[in-house]
Order: structure tokens, then sequence, then C-alpha cells
């Protein structure tokens, strides 16, 4: 007999609707299978078997992390596709800083109202941000919470979990003045600083779907709404070919002063050169309509650089020319400098 509840439904929970989500979901978690998956979607927890070929001592690195307020443009644009992206590179990206690669990702969506169409399009993108950080979705919860969200809203949530040999995760100590820092640029403002985005485009109440040409003719919305660019494998590439990383950091909440000194230790700082750094013309749309300080800025937002990384400034040119490679537009931004400043942005 098929588990169906008439009194849980008229409480506002339908587990048949979770159901169909499920269904509609299992082509695009298929898109995302490795082999170490050992376990079907479905289970009380997701199986996965590590494969340590060529790693001696094994060391786990877990990240976890949401979406935020980002959703709240989704939820404006009824576009649902692309929130997946960000809830996976906000783990993976942070778990890739200590060197690690991601294994597999599990996801949670609480919902008012359980749309499985909605929920599906949720996990496309999740497992499109799988598929391009190279994990597996082995598992996940959708919970549908009537009177806790609004019928429309959900959240989203996620964790990752990585692998790094001991010997190889990425070691500060070994960090120096004159090491040099390169820049990964981002793809917008990412997932981070949205409750300052929303507050100064007042995005509830004003236009933001006219096609702005200070945005090379998308909308605010669409721009916003830009997903997170994933970094995993172009790092994984570099690592793999230049030994001399000492500091990686995913440029998130807090900008440059909050996560950049994160890689860096005690006796050292970030010189950045202010000239040397994109801002992407959303920031300054940003800094403009909001009026907001410079200083602010650099410590709300990823203003271009979604990840920085430090290494030896003998191997900067291998450097650029891997991640280039790996399509990334790397470029310099700065050096370290004795000092305890954290970050000094001139």
């Amino acid at each position: 007999m098929k588990s169906f509840s008439e009194s849980y439904k008229d409480a506002g929970v339908d587990i048949t609707a979770g159901y169909k989500a499920v269904e509609l979901m299992k082509a695009h978690i298929a898109r995302t299978m490795t082999s170490g998956v050992c376990s079907g979607i479905g289970g009380f927890g997701g199986l996965f078997e590590l494969d340590l070929t060529g790693i001696s001592k094994p060391v786990l690195v877990s990240g976890t992390d949401g979406v935020g307020t980002k959703l709240k443009m989704a939820f404006l644009a009824d576009k649902h596709d692309t929130v997946g992206i960000d809830c996976v590179a906000m783990c993976v990206n942070d778990v890739i800083c200590a060197g690690a690669k991601p294994l597999f990702f599990l996801d949670y969506i609480a919902v008012g109202k359980n749309f499985p169409e909605k929920i599906a399009q949720i996990v496309s993108g999740v497992a499109e941000g799988c598929v391009q950080s190279g994990a597996a979705l082995i598992g996940g919860e959708t919970a549908e919470m009537p009177g806790f969200y609004p019928v429309d809203e959900y959240d989203l949530a996620g964790f990752t979990v990585g692998v790094v040999d001991k010997d190889k995760i990425i070691d500060n100590t070994k960090m120096k003045a004159g090491d040099v820092i390169i820049a990964l640029p981002s793809s917008g403002v990412h997932s981070n600083g949205f409750s300052l985005v929303r507050k100064v485009f007042d995005v509830e109440n004003a236009d933001i779907k006219t096609p702005l040409e200070e945005l090379g003719g998308k909308s605010v919305c669409e721009t916003l709404l830009t997903p997170t660019k994933i970094y995993v494998k172009p790092v994984l590439a570099l690592l793999d070919a230049v030994d001399s990383v000492v500091g990686i950091s995913h440029i998130t909440g807090g900008g440059f002063y909050e996560n950049i000194p994160r890689s860096i230790p005690d006796g050292l700082s970030a010189k950045i050169d202010r000239s040397a750094v994109k801002v992407l013309p959303i920031f300054e749309l940003i800094a403009k309509t909001g009026n907001i300080p410079e200083r602010d800025m650099f410590n709300t937002f990823n203003m271009g650089v979604g990840m920085s990384i430090i290494l030896d400034k003998k191997d900067a040119d291998k450097a650029l020319e891997v991640l280039r490679a790996s399509g990334e537009d790397a470029y310099i931004i700065g050096e370290v400098v004795e000092g305890d400043e954290g970050v000094i942005i001139c």
C-alpha cells in the first residue's frame, strides 16, 4: 500500500508531492554520479566509497553554507534553476582552499509548500553545481513546513565533504614577503552581501527587470541572479602543476578585508594594487546607487575577485598559464608584505 495520510495533507503537508518531486529530480541527480557512489536516492544515508589511490594520509575536509537572501531575487524573478549552483559553490569553493577535492554533496530544501516542479528546478541547479565541481549528489532532504515559510518561498542549504593528502594541505606557514597574490575573477556578486544589495536597489518595489546599458544590456535582477563561479577544477589543475601555493582565499561575505587575511599568518599582510583589480560593473552600480564608500564595498563584496591564490613569485607565470588554460582569466593583484595590517589596498 502506497504511503498517504489525508490528515497530514489537511494540515498542509502532502507527502505524495514529495514522492513526485523525487521522481522529477532523479534525472538531474543521475548527471552527478561518480565511481564512488554506492547508494541510490531514498535511503536513510548516502553511501560513498573512498578511492585513496595516490593518497597516503587522507584527510576529510567539510564545508557547509546556504544561498542567503539572494533567494529573494529568485522569488522575485520566479527563476529557481540557478540558486542550486550558488549553494554548491559556496561549499566546494571553501574546501578547495585547503586543497581538498570535493567528493560528494547533500542539500536541504525547506519549503512552505511542496511544488514538485519547483523542487526539481532547484535540484537541477544543485546537480549542475555538482557536475562543475566533480562532486556527486548522494542525498538530501526536502522539508515541507506550512506556517513556517510562506507558500511561495523556500530556504536552501547544503554541505560537501572533500579529501586531501595530509602532506598536500595548503600550508601558510611557508608564506613569506614577496609571494604574489593571483586573482580569479568572479561572475558577479556571487552569494554574499545581498541584504545590502536588496536595500540599495529596493528590489521589492523598484524596477529591476529593465535592461541597463551599464550592465551590458542585462537587468539588475538578471545580473544579480548570475550564479556563483565554481573554482574547483582550475585550482586542482594548478595544485597539480605548481607546488608553491601557500594560501587560497574564497572571497565571500566580508570581502577582501575579512577573507584574504584568513589565509595569511601573523606577521604578514596582503598588499593589493587597487588599480589592478578588475571591478565588475555591477559593483560600480551598487556603489553609485547606494552612495557606498569604497572601503565598505571592499569589506562587503568580492568586487570582481572570487578567489585569491598566494604562491612563490618564481611560479607566477606558470600558475597564470595553467589557470588560463583552465578557462580562468587570472591576473596578479598584489603581493605579501611584512606587517600585521591584514589587507592593504593602495
